[in-house]
């Protein structure tokens, strides 16, 4: 079993920054093996579905991220201390959502996991980002 908690999330101007981070435990935090795994953070505004804002791989590499935020947003992975993060910076008004983290085991990152919630085996319980303009 894999637990993932988010943080970070808060009520910022646009233009500000904003770190999220998802700490991993269970499984991998006792020494299972981890980098075969895809890590993602979504996003999802009342009524709406949830979108893929990045990936990355178990090992912290080959991240990616989905095209539409403009190189705003980075993703990054700590295996260290097993805490997923998104870095976003000049942060928009739209980017106003609750954010999600989301790990998938025993595969790498493809494409597909920046359009298909449901590859995910585990999520976390989300962290509210509002921008006000």
């Amino acid at each position: 079993q894999v637990q993932l908690v988010e943080s970070g999330g808060a009520t910022v101007q646009a233009g500000d920054s904003l770190r999220l981070s998802c700490t991993i435990s269970g499984a991998i935090a006792t020494g299972y093996v981890a980098t075969y795994m895809c890590l993602a953070w979504f996003r999802q505004v009342p009524g709406k579905k949830r979108d893929g804002v990045a990936y990355i791989d178990g090992d912290g590499e080959r991240p990616v991220h989905a095209s539409n935020l403009e190189g705003r947003f980075t993703i990054s992975f700590d295996r260290a201390e097993n805490v997923l993060y998104l870095q976003m910076d000049n942060l928009r008004p739209e980017d106003t959502a609750m954010y999600y983290c989301a790990a998938q085991g025993d595969t790498y990152c493809f494409q597909r996991h920046l359009a298909k919630d449901s590859l995910y085996d585990y999520w976390g319980q989300g962290t509210q980002v509002t921008v006000s303009s």
